[in-house]
């Protein structure tokens, strides 16, 4: 198997020149760009340090950015004009984790061919996950470093982080860089890989897709979800007259499958608990959705559909929301509801906070649904507290973007491309 010299891409580093100001766009469009927000926004502590980023990021105020294995670079201007370094450090990956991803990717082509695309598709990071390879950053894992000697997230390093979504849209690589792998030798070792993969594989013969897609029509329909037992179940005994083979350790083996039980038990909790969080929605419904997205073939996305109690255009719509939040997404496009309580006050607090005085817009409120007058523009507040943006387009709400704990982001991604509200 090729390993990558740990060495050379010590000296991998590109530098990108400062981007234009952002005014009335919203710093990340794509799913993986907001992901990247969501990082700093969910780990930041003084919230007022996020807002002063985002008008540093806005203004264009943060210089070239540096990106380097591990670490982000930025010279970042305050208003007035006084000059910061700061860093932003993610952990890289080890070599053994490069080597699963790699695997992982030279075995699906499509991976490869999103990535030449300069796309990260959702599955692509699922399947890495699946492997032990954390490609997006979780909460808590963007270090701040800035010469203010601040000890969380200043306003230039909160800058320098949303500066840093923008040039994750454009191309993912970047995430990949920061994680230690710069772009040509990443496409060298999985070009290589594939290759080696190509001559190992024995010939096979194939099936036949109409065929395989046929049998969908006399497949039993999904069983209803599992009831949690109360406790991992117990593998079975090994305890038996045959006499184990030499290099066999039956007790290992009994520790192994023991600890497996438990790892499955642990899953299905949390799977059924997700479930149950998503209650406007059954599985069935939203496993329609996640296929949907999968395949532009139209016969099979009209065969999702009808089996899911939607028109052609309802699961489009559903399809969009999906690509950009998976499941939360889809529950913002399809369920509307009462914001009473704890929930409305933060929600009024977060809108009142959003905006200056003068530039907050006149908003119109209606369950979780926020549309400003005016304009095309929409914003929905999600049961996790975050905002989706959404634009009228031919007469209907459709998704314009992926979350935002800040509600002025949000609504500033649907004004690009919103049309005027009839």
């Amino acid at each position: 198997m090729n390993r990558y010299d740990r060495d050379e891409h010590k000296h991998t580093e590109r530098t990108f020149a400062a981007l234009p100001p952002a005014q009335g766009t919203g710093f990340a469009q794509t799913w993986w760009g907001r992901a990247w927000l969501k990082a700093l926004e969910d780990a930041a502590l003084d919230s007022q340090q996020l807002k002063a980023g985002r008008r540093l990021a806005r203004a264009g105020s943060v210089g070239a950015v540096s990106v380097r294995p591990g670490r982000i670079t930025a010279v970042v201007q305050d208003r007035d004009r006084t000059q910061h370094r700061a860093d932003v450090l993610l952990e890289e990956l080890s070599g053994e984790q490069w080597d699963r991803f790699l695997d992982m990717t030279v075995e699906r082509a499509g991976h490869v061919a999103a990535l030449l695309d300069r796309d990260m598709p959702p599955h692509l990071v699922e399947d890495a996950a699946a492997t032990g390879v954390d490609l997006l950053p979780g909460m808590g894992d963007l270090e701040p470093e800035c010469d203010c000697e601040a000890w969380d997230h200043c306003a230039h390093t909160a800058a320098l982080c949303y500066q840093m979504a923008r040039l994750l849209d454009q191309d993912p690589f970047v995430l990949l860089l920061m994680r230690g792998r710069g772009e040509r030798a990443l496409l060298d070792d999985i070009q290589a890989r594939s290759t080696a993969l190509i001559e190992e594989a024995p010939e096979a013969d194939g099936v036949d897709a109409a065929e395989a897609f046929a049998a969908g029509d006399i497949l039993p329909p999904l069983p209803e979800l599992p009831r949690l037992p109360e406790h991992p179940g117990v593998p079975p005994s090994l305890d038996t007259e045959t006499p184990p083979p030499s290099d066999l350790d039956p007790a290992a083996l009994e520790y192994l499958a023991a600890r497996a039980a438990a790892q499955a038990h642990l899953l299905l909790a949390d799977a059924l608990r997700g479930a149950a969080e998503h209650t406007a929605l059954t599985p069935a419904a939203q496993d329609a959705v996640r296929l949907a997205a999968g395949t532009s073939v139209q016969a099979v996305r009209e065969r999702l559909a009808r089996g899911s109690g939607r028109s052609r255009e309802q699961l489009e719509l559903a399809v969009r929301a999906w690509e950009f939040g998976g499941a939360a997404a889809l529950d913002v496009l399809e369920d509307e509801w009462a914001v009473e309580g704890e929930t409305l006050v933060r929600a009024r607090a977060a809108l009142e906070s959003a905006w200056e005085e003068d530039e907050r817009p006149s908003l119109r409120a209606k369950g979780n649904r926020w549309t400003a007058a005016g304009s095309a523009g929409q914003i929905r507040l999600g049961r996790d507290g975050r905002w989706w943006p959404y634009r009228k387009e031919r007469g209907r709400w459709v998704p314009a973007g992926g979350p935002s704990q800040d509600p002025a982001t949000a609504l500033a991604s649907t004004a690009a491309e919103s049309e005027a509200e009839e």
